[in-house]
């Protein structure tokens, strides 16, 4: 039977990538060709003040910009103007934006999801010139900052926000156009100073038209930052090499926590932690980053989610010491597959384990060549013994875009004299067609531990083909039931089973098609700035080929000038359910069966332009062998520029027959920024949710008294909503951070 179910899988993989291999053949037309500005060195020394000094004057500008989206041809009606030139430190750039005096300030909080909502000037580097990874650099026009790491995965341009580094800027607004100035430490960027070309891109938004412009034209379908249609930044010398080889940001917390739950714990635990982080540069374009007991208490708290799924539900990274570059380690794998996923280093189901050191080494050896490795240690805290984590990766460009790709993954206890671990390999071949709308990734991936078990290997593909009107896309994976991802994430493969309370590993054959066509207005009266039709599946099969669940989706999306949108869905699922499942709690849990139901939604969102917002999302249907209702309902109240107000209610009403139980699920969260000024904030969170019978406040004062020096006040407290809101923790950080 074996032999015939590998047969099986074999001839379905074929087939699948015949198909899949079947559009690889296009041209385009290159925009770093077409767009190119030089750059000269600067002549008298720059001010960042948001002024027009005479040291700008003598320069060429970059102008005009192009129509991005709604429409994609022709030249943007706004005026921008770009000038950029360089030191023995900085690269320096000024845009010149002139709208009328008509501008949206949706924040002044740095990193702030209201940026992208608010009139920006945003620029994208390649400095390597290698189309698979870069830096973004932004500025709103109230002088929030954001930035972020641009990856290649696919054809699909991905930005990271939550990376943090060093940089400066300054605007000055004026009655019909506003200025920015931005100055980005050499040693801040990973390049090859003899690297005359780098890719370079512009993107500014109109909020009061909900349209975008860029420097480069090129098709909508494409995000506005992509890597692949930049312009490039021609150097008239070489790039002057970073003059200071380290950075080193120690700092220093004093905490105090009381576990209200822990009845050893009968007073307030008191601590003053020291640690650092350095950052070296061993080239201009290899970075070593290194941590000696790290403190991640300033991260953002998590946005708390039900989850009525089988499945564990796995949240980002928020971590800066494992986001730059993090690209070379983690793009791996398909949907809902990670071979390496950096949140299992440091955090077991919730709680924090202890980091004691970590090291990582990524950049670029040579043009086409990208590597990364990484040494952590965990320390041990309960029943986790200290643990140990080796990773490296390396990614080969070939052919125009395409790259080959290697993974090695080992995680094992330290001292443990049972030899016990957990290590997967993987090699993967991601083929980019060279005008940037035909993708697919072949891979294959294998995981080892000392029990040395088969059916250890997870093979497939994923790709997708793209144009203005059409996005297709594809998915087809093979998962043994031993492939075992300890640093990863597989959470399809582990079924927790009600009745004996133990997790049934299964192995499954994934196969994920979808379809989007969309149609553009050619009346310009139209209120519509898109519409269309799309439709997903997720069909899995287990090994056998036998059905394990299927889910077919149909939708129709509405975007509006206004930016408000509409979308109507159906879905409809059928599964053989393998384990006895609970998902209300202690009810009894569903038998193993057949089950096949429906559900209808509709989605709003309102002008997010306005100074009230909102969406509102609910949908209907059955449940396995009962019902569910679910409305999601979001708002948000903005005070230009200082204050955002937020309000999400998310309620599930599920109804199953009588012994497997009913229940009502409450997810209420609050959220508010307010910004004193560009560099101190206000955060703040509460939310409660049934689910977890929880409600818990986070607030985060912080203060950057200096680039990338903060002060930090972040306040937690936890309740138990089942026990009369008994008291389950609390907590008070006082943390102070420099960069040297």
């Amino acid at each position: 039977m074996r032999k015939k179910n590998s047969c099986r899988q074999r001839t379905l993989l074929a087939i699948m990538l015949l198909v899949s291999m079947s559009a690889m053949t296009q041209q385009s037309e290159d925009t770093r060709d077409r767009f190119s500005y030089s750059i000269k060195r600067a002549m008298n020394n720059i001010v960042i003040d948001g002024e027009i000094d005479e040291s700008w004057h003598a320069l060429d500008s970059l102008t005009p910009f192009y129509n991005h989206s709604p429409e994609d041809k022709g030249f943007s009606n706004l005026k921008t103007k770009i000038k950029l030139t360089y030191n023995d430190k900085f690269l320096y750039v000024l845009g010149i934006c002139y709208d009328g005096g008509d501008r949206v300030i949706q924040t002044l909080q740095r990193d702030n999801g209201g940026y992208y909502s608010s009139d920006h000037l945003t620029f994208a580097l390649d400095p390597i010139g290698n189309r698979q990874n870069g830096f973004m650099f932004g500025v709103n026009a109230g002088g929030a900052q954001i930035e972020g790491i641009l990856s290649l995965d696919g054809t699909r341009t991905e930005n990271s926000t939550v990376w943090d580094n060093k940089w400066y800027s300054a605007v000055k607004e004026f009655e019909d156009y506003w200025v920015v100035e931005y100055a980005i430490p050499f040693k801040t960027l990973r390049f090859n100073t003899k690297n005359k070309e780098w890719g370079i891109g512009f993107v500014r938004p109109d909020i009061q038209n909900n349209s975008l412009t860029t420097w480069t034209e090129f098709p909508r379908n494409f995000n506005p930052d992509d890597l692949n249609y930049m312009g490039s930044l021609i150097w008239d010398e070489n790039i002057p090499k970073n003059k200071r080889p380290f950075s080193l940001i120690p700092y220093s917390t004093f905490s105090s926590n009381r576990d209200f739950e822990d009845d050893s714990q009968t007073e307030t635990n008191n601590e003053f932690e020291i640690g650092i982080d350095a950052k070296v540069n061993i080239t201009s374009s290899i970075n070593l980053d290194v941590t000696i007991n790290p403190d991640f208490s300033n991260a953002d708290v998590d946005q708390q989610v039900t989850n009525l799924t089988r499945f564990n539900i796995f949240l980002p990274e928020r971590r800066n010491f494992f986001l730059e570059n993090n690209d070379i380690f983690s793009n791996f794998g398909g949907w809902d597959i990670e071979p390496f996923f950096s949140r299992r280093i440091g955090l077991d189901e919730g709680r924090i384990v202890p980091i004691n050191y970590g090291a990582r080494v990524t950049g670029n050896v040579s043009k086409k060549l990208r590597i990364g490795a990484m040494q952590i240690e965990t320390n041990s805290i309960d029943e986790i013994e200290k643990q140990n984590f080796t990773v490296a990766a390396f990614h080969q460009q070939v052919l125009d875009k395409s790259v080959v790709k290697a993974l090695v993954i080992d995680k094992h206890q330290v001292g443990n004299s049972d030899n016990s671990f957990a290590r997967n390999y993987g090699v993967e071949f991601a083929y980019v067609g060279k005008g940037g709308k035909f993708n697919n990734t072949v891979r294959f991936h294998s995981s080892h531990t000392d029990e040395r078990l088969n059916d250890n290997f997870y093979y497939g593909f994923s790709g997708d083909y793209v144009t203005p009107r059409v996005r297709t896309g594809w998915t087809f994976d093979v998962v043994g039931e031993n492939y075992i991802t300890e640093v990863g994430i597989n959470p399809r493969l582990e079924n927790f089973n009600a009745e004996t309370e133990e997790v049934e590993r299964i192995g499954f054959i994934k196969f994920n098609p979808y379809f989007r066509y969309l149609f553009y207005p050619e009346n310009e009266k139209s209120i519509f700035n898109w519409h269309g039709i799309r439709t997903w599946h997720k069909l899995y099969f287990n090994n056998d080929v036998s059905l394990n669940e299927t889910e077919n989706n149909f939708a129709y999306d509405f975007r509006f000038k206004s930016t408000s949108a509409f979308t109507a869905d159906i879905r409809y699922r059928e599964l053989n359910l393998p384990v006895p499942t609970s998902f209300l709690g202690d009810f009894e849990p569903l038998p193993i069966s057949n089950y096949s139901f429906a559900q209808f939604g509709l989605q709003y969102r309102t002008d997010n332009r306005k100074i009230l917002t909102g969406d509102i999302r609910t949908s209907y249907g059955g449940f396995f062998n009962g019902n569910r209702l679910n409305v999601v309902v979001n708002g948000n109240m903005r005070i230009q520029p200082w204050g955002n107000f937020g309000l999400t209610y998310n309620y599930n009403n599920v109804k199953l027959p009588d012994e497997f139980g009913e229940r009502e699920i409450h997810l209420l969260r609050f959220n508010g920024n307010i910004s004193f000024a560009n560099n101190m904030f206000l955060t703040s969170v509460a939310q409660y949710n049934t689910q977890l019978d929880n409600f818990g406040i986070f607030a985060r004062f912080q203060w950057r008294y200096l680039p990338m020096s903060d002060f930090f006040l972040i306040y937690t407290d936890n309740y138990n909503t089942l026990e009369n809101f008994d008291q389950r923790n609390r907590g008070l950080v006082i943390k102070l951070t420099y960069w040297f």
